[in-house]
Parts: structure tokens; C-alpha cells; sequence
């Protein structure tokens, strides 16, 4: 394997065993729990200055805290997104500033191109033919994206209620695209039955293949170059599985670890009222959470019921002085709506549930007004335009 000199292999969150990259590839052998890329950092060299020298045309220039060499790398210059100050909404929320991680700039237009170069670029390492997975759609789309370029096949197992954006490019990227009734549980379970009959695949699931949260850390590594290294007061996240929000605290902690900040953001999880096991688990004071019995949202990406790392989501909040919080689907289509007329940003449905959720944390009084506060869109509205407009039109806005 072509792996980053510092990379020392695969490390268990739950049971601690250590594994070399080349013999584990997804969950941990001994005791099934999430595998996690681990580094020696004191052999790492690096700074702000030596950052700063590099040119910002993508995550692999975060290379040396990455598994894989970017010469190895399935690439499409993914990340490297703006960060778009939006004086409007710092004024409506009451604080210093807001700014907005545009996500919806990467190359099938969400971050979940951030997860899948670094994870199809260990299928490629450990010469896979075919990479497989379940998806509410975006990841589906981008790992199709990435296996094309990849020349390997793809099978992409999504919900029927899945938008047809993300069904007809999974297709144009090569996909063979199983349609599933019902919802993600419905297309996860179809997934992992088709996986034992097939076990040649290569899994890209979340938290299976440990290098999907680890594309997404980078996320934070360049919201705090973009800050000229401030280090934010909150960073809002519309959380379902909790990739992008584990990963960004495992980056925030690396930083904090080489010297680069001294200090970590609060991290919210933002999810919607229909499906909030992650709200429910961190206003109890539990340490896991209870699955959702009947998910019922519109904001499908963030629809996971059961997400199988919140351990890990519930530890990056209470360990960041951060939060949870949950509204309603009429909220959040009209704070995507209310982004996008007001400050010119495409947000999806179920990325506004950042926004959503940064508004009402300001009216619960979470913020004491002098903030820096970031909010992940996680996708580009375009990718479901028809919901947008459909409650636009509906509520006569």
C-alpha cells in the first residue's frame, strides 16, 4: 500500500486493538466495533507556515495527515470549498459573524466526495474490483463518481424516496443502482443481504470502511486556514450518521496535538424533529442512543434512526462544550429558502437543518452574541429543487 509516512495503521474506538492497514479493511476483527486510521505525530512536520505555502486546490493537501499518498489517490481535486461570510444571518442570529462551509462546490456537490477519494482509494489499495454500498443518494452518486474513475464497478443500493438526481447520475456514472422500497433502513438491509451473497465487494459503508470519516476531517483543517487560524466558536452540523462531525473533531483534536490552534470548537449536531436519536440521547444524559421506532422527515440524508457510531457523535458534543438540537421539516425547508434569498447560498433540504438548527440555538439563548459561528452546508440545493420550490409555492412565500 502507498500510505503517508506517519500512518501507522487502524486503531478499534471501542475494544483499542491496533491492526495493519493491509490485513483490516473495515470493521474491527476482534470485537466488530469502528475502525480508525491512527498516526505517529510526532513524526509529523508540520505548520501554519508550511500550509499556508501550499496551494489550495484540494483536501490531499492536508497529505501528511491522510493514510494514503495524494500520488495514490482517487482524485477530482475534491474540498478546498469557500467559506462564505454571510452578514445577514450573523445579524438575524445575533452574533459576530456566520459563515457558511459551501460543500455544495465539490464535484457531484456534497462532502460526501470527501469521504469517498480517500475510501475508494483504499479499495484501489486493497484491489477491489467492485465497491458497494447502501445510500440515501449523495454518497451513492459519489462513490459511483470515484469508482468510475477508478475503473471499478459499482453497486449502489438507495431508497425509492431517494431524489432523481442522485438515482440518474449513480447511472451515468457507471452504477448499477438497486432501488429499494421504503427507506434507508429498507436499502441497508437489502445492502448487507447482497453483500453476503457477494463477498468479492468492496464495502464503502459508513463507519465499515474506516476512511470515510477520515476524507471528511479535512472539513475543519481548511474552515480554520479560511479563518487565518482562529479556531470557530461553534461549527452547526446536520448530523444523521455523524461522519463529517467525528471527523471534524478528530481534526480539531490533531491540530490541537501538532500546535497548529489551541483550542476546540463547539460542536452542534443539528437534526430534524422526525428523526432525532441524537437530540434525544444528549438531553438524557445517555451515552448511546435509542433507535428511532418511525423515522418520518423530508430531510432523507439525515434520516438515520439507528446511527451505529453515536457513542463517538455523543463524546465530540459533551467533550466540546457543544449541543444537539432538533426542528421541525417546515423550519428547515424555510431556512434553506431564507439562505438562498437572502445571502445567494444553495442549500439542499436536508442541509438546512444547520441553519435551522443555528437559528433556533440563537433564540434558545445558546449564543452570547459576539460569536464566530460556521454552519455546513452539506450540498447544493439543486440536488433537490423540487422539494424546495414545492413549500415555497405551498406556503406562498
Amino acid at each position: 500500500m502507498e500510505t503517508t509516512d506517519a500512518f501507522r495503521g487502524l486503531e478499534c474506538i471501542d475494544c483499542g486493538a491496533a491492526f495493519d492497514a493491509e490485513d483490516a479493511t473495515h470493521e474491527c476483527p476482534d470485537c466488530g466495533g469502528i475502525l480508525d486510521p491512527a498516526y505517529e505525530y510526532g513524526a509529523i512536520d508540520l505548520d501554519r507556515d508550511s500550509i499556508e505555502s501550499r496551494s489550495f486546490d484540494s483536501l490531499w493537501r492536508y497529505e501528511e495527515l491522510l493514510p494514503f499518498t495524494r500520488q495514490s489517490a482517487v482524485t477530482m481535486d475534491e474540498g478546498a470549498t469557500p467559506l462564505v461570510e454571510c452578514e445577514k444571518l450573523a445579524e438575524e442570529l445575533g452574533v459576530g459573524r456566520v459563515l457558511v462551509k459551501d460543500e455544495g462546490r465539490n464535484p457531484t456537490g456534497t462532502f460526501k466526495d470527501r469521504g469517498q477519494t480517500v475510501a475508494v482509494t483504499a479499495a484501489t489499495q486493497h484491489g477491489a474490483d467492485t465497491v458497494a454500498l447502501a445510500s440515501a443518494g449523495n454518497a451513492g452518486q459519489a462513490g459511483a463518481a470515484y469508482a468510475g474513475r477508478a475503473d471499478l464497478d459499482s453497486e449502489v443500493f438507495v431508497p425509492s424516496r431517494s431524489s432523481f438526481t442522485n438515482k440518474a447520475m449513480i447511472n451515468v456514472h457507471g452504477g448499477e443502482m438497486n432501488v429499494v422500497g421504503g427507506r434507508i433502513d429498507d436499502a441497508g438491509a437489502a445492502f448487507e443481504e447482497a453483500l453476503v451473497e457477494n463477498d468479492e465487494w468492496y464495502s464503502l459503508q459508513t463507519f465499515s470502511t474506516p476512511y470515510r470519516h477520515e476524507g471528511k476531517k479535512t472539513m475543519f483543517y481548511e474552515i480554520v486556514e479560511q479563518l487565518e487560524w482562529a479556531v470557530p466558536d461553534a461549527i452547526v452540523y446536520p448530523t444523521g450518521g455523524g461522519v463529517g462531525l467525528v471527523g471534524m473533531y478528530k481534526a480539531a483534536q490533531e491540530f490541537e496535538r501538532l500546535g497548529i490552534t489551541d483550542e476546540l470548537p463547539k460542536l452542534y449536531a443539528a437534526q430534524a424533529d422526525g428523526c432525532a436519536p441524537i437530540v434525544e440521547a444528549f438531553e438524557a444524559g445517555r451515552n448511546e442512543h435509542d433507535p428511532v421506532e418511525h423515522p418520518d422527515t423530508i430531510c432523507g440524508g439525515i434520516e438515520i434512526p439507528d446511527p451505529g457510531a453515536s457513542p463517538w457523535i455523543l463524546e465530540a458534543l459533551r467533550e466540546t462544550d457543544g449541543g444537539a438540537v432538533a426542528t421541525d421539516d417546515d423550519d428547515i425547508l424555510e431556512a434553506a429558502i431564507a439562505v438562498a434569498k437572502g445571502e445567494g447560498l444553495e442549500m439542499a433540504p436536508t442541509c438546512a437543518a444547520a441553519a435551522s438548527g443555528a437559528w433556533e440555538l440563537a433564540e434558545n439563548g445558546e449564543f452570547d452574541g459576539d460569536e464566530t459561528i460556521v454552519i455546513l452546508n452539506t450540498g447544493t440545493g439543486n440536488k433537490e429543487a423540487d422539494v424546495l420550490r414545492s413549500h415555497l409555492m405551498g406556503h406562498g412565500i
